[in-house]
């Protein structure tokens, strides 16, 4: 069995190509030329060039694989150039699976997000039942992925064997860039955390989101979706967990939403015109704060047998991680 897996450079789908391997499973990555590799050494997979913008080079990535684990997205709170989203997140995945219809792929899972789940009023879980519409999705890396995911039922609907997962927000070992989770932690492990915002999130052992992976490619519904999630926490939790494991002092200064906002309408104002940089403070970042990103994550256990890592677990081996390899 051969398996192509997109995004292998990247947190996710680095750990989803470790667990394939585990498993017996041959691994081919689609890398775009010039992207680091750091994230696959010492990993026994193909690595081929190619761009989910150019369809050619879909097509003879695909061939003689019979799974496709589509992980590779722009993920970003911040772009100089917001079109970059669509044209990859979107048209990217839109031709990707085009051309797995084309030659025959046996089984696709897709990785969505969790921000495309929606979440109830007041204080309650989401669901992969739970509404959302286009129009509540906060930035263009949210609307992006929401857009691939309609496309993405859409194909399924008419027989492309298809499978969704949304993965929370993972934790653990090989957050190389890091992601903007794991870029929290590290401003954390520093000390730069001199106060929070109260909100919520579900954290998960990113070693799970991979397991979640191949028990979707395995026991996953056509077109269904997946929350791979494990335990929901405020955000004031998470660092006194950090706190226990680092000895870092846990901020206790909690900011007001409405003062941080304008804060970040300024600092993203300047990396637009100004400085092309990452803002320090992303206003996409501020506005999801606003919400309480917690949800039930029964289904997948259920039906995909997604293993339960206990959180402090998972942010240990993370912040392991990251002070061996000079992050803090």
């Amino acid at each position: 069995m051969k398996a192509l897996v997109t995004g292998a450079t990247g947190f996710i789908g680095s750990a989803v190509a470790r667990a394939l391997l585990a498993a017996g499973t041959e691994v081919r990555t689609l890398v775009r030329p010039g992207t680091g590799l750091r994230a696959l050494d010492g990993l026994a997979v193909e690595t081929v060039p190619g761009d989910l913008c150019d369809a050619a080079s879909l097509r003879s990535a695909l061939t003689s694989c019979q799974q496709l684990f589509h992980v590779a997205a722009h993920y970003a709170l911040w772009a100089r150039d917001p079109s970059v989203f669509y044209r990859v997140n979107v048209d990217g995945t839109k031709a990707l699976l085009e051309a797995a219809k084309d030659v025959g792929i046996e089984r696709i899972v897709y990785t969505s997000t969790i921000g495309t789940i929606g979440l109830p009023e007041g204080r309650g879980v989401g669901t992969e039942e739970t509404a959302i519409t286009l129009e509540q999705m906060a930035g263009d890396y949210k609307r992006s992925k929401f857009l691939a995911e309609q496309e993405v039922m859409k194909m399924a609907k008419v027989g492309l064997p298809v499978v969704i997962v949304n993965p929370s927000a993972p934790v653990g070992v090989c957050d190389v860039k890091p992601t903007p989770t794991g870029q929290i932690l590290v401003d954390f492990m520093k000390g730069r955390m001199a106060a929070y915002i109260e909100t919520g999130m579900n954290l998960i052992d990113v070693e799970d989101v991979a397991v979640g992976h191949l028990q979707a490619m395995e026991r996953g519904k056509v077109g269904e979706r997946y929350i791979l999630g494990c335990r929901n926490l405020m955000l004031k939790e998470v660092f006194e967990i950090l706190s226990g494991l680092t000895g870092v002092k846990a901020p206790k200064l909690k900011l007001p939403h409405g003062l941080v906002l304008p804060l970040a309408h300024v600092n993203t104002w300047i990396a637009d015109y100004f400085t092309h940089q990452t803002p320090r403070i992303p206003l996409e970042g501020v506005r999801m704060a606003k919400y309480l990103m917690h949800y039930d994550c029964s289904k997948a256990i259920r039906e995909l047998g997604l293993p339960q890592t206990p959180v402090e677990l998972a942010l240990e081996k993370a912040v392991r991680w990251f002070r061996d390899h000079g992050y803090a």
